[in-house]
Formats: structure tokens, C-alpha cells, sequence
């Protein structure tokens, strides 16, 4: 462990033990709630993991590298953009993902337009974003967020 996570562990404690102190029913409630919700999302991130993990290893790094990798930045690009657009899964899962598809050859513009189109836009949420914003406000936000994200790799692209 480096220094950062053991003082970011010192702090939880340390916060923990204060919480308990100022209010011990408060706390043991509080507990009981992460806990619950921790029970729920860990079956979804161990089943998105396992779908990652099912692709990586269905799909030769060959074809990765070929695809995202040997083609036009450009193109390597719009696919990875494209697919961080469709795709509903956490960013604490993506950037691993990411950093998986850069060793077997992938360019790192193109993970970076994956991951920001996975954070920024919204296409599987539409739906939902529709119903409560509105249909001119959803397709206004995703096209923005969908131009922001391609700059934003562009950008990465000529800082990396």
C-alpha cells in the first residue's frame, strides 16, 4: 500500500470512531445502509468485470490493436467514442478496461474518447432524461457532451 491509501484508511477511521462518539445509533444506521447498498452493486460491478473480462479474452489483442490501435487516430476515435456512448458501465471499471485495451495496442486518444463519452453522455439514460428534461434539452446535452468529449481527447492527445 503507498502512503496515500494508508492516509486516506487513517482518515475513514478516524471519522468513523469521531461519528460514533458524536452519535453511536446514528452511525451503526449509517453503517447498516452502506453496507445494503454495498451488497447490491457488488453483484453488478463482479458481473460487469466478468463481461469485460469474457471480451478480453474472446477478442484477440491482434484484433484489438488493428481496430483501435494500427487504424487512423481518427477513425480508432470515432469507434471508441461511439461505443463509450452505448455503454453502461461505472468509470471505476472503465479506466481499468481502458488501461487493458492500451497494453494489448489500443490508442490512448481513442480511451480517452471512450471514457469521456462513457461519463458525459447519455445514451441509454435518454429515456429517463427525457421524461424529467425533456427531449430538445437531452438531444441539446448529449450532442454538446459528445463534441466536448471528442475535444477532451483530442486534447489528451496532444498533452500525451
Amino acid at each position: 500500500m503507498d502512503i496515500t491509501t494508508i492516509a486516506l484508511i487513517s482518515l475513514a477511521v478516524i471519522l468513523l470512531v469521531w461519528s460514533f462518539k458524536k452519535d453511536g445509533k446514528k452511525t451503526k444506521k449509517g453503517l447498516k445502509v452502506a453496507t445494503n447498498m454495498g451488497k447490491g452493486i457488488v453483484v453488478e460491478i463482479v458481473s460487469i468485470l466478468a463481461l469485460i473480462g469474457l471480451f478480453l479474452t474472446l477478442v484477440p489483442p491482434d484484433t484489438i490493436r488493428i481496430i483501435l490501435g494500427d487504424t487512423s487516430v481518427h477513425i480508432a476515435t470515432l469507434i471508441s467514442a461511439a461505443f463509450g456512448t452505448v455503454t453502461l458501465i461505472p468509470a471505476f471499471v472503465a479506466f481499468p478496461l481502458a488501461s487493458s485495451l492500451v497494453d494489448q495496442g489500443a490508442h490512448l486518444v481513442s480511451m480517452a474518447a471512450f471514457i469521456t463519452t462513457l461519463t458525459m453522455v447519455g445514451f441509454i439514460t435518454a429515456p429517463i432524461e427525457i421524461e424529467y428534461f425533456g427531449k430538445r434539452f437531452t438531444l441539446v446535452r448529449n450532442v454538446l457532451s459528445f463534441l466536448a468529449a471528442i475535444a477532451i481527447s483530442i486534447g489528451m492527445g496532444l498533452i500525451l
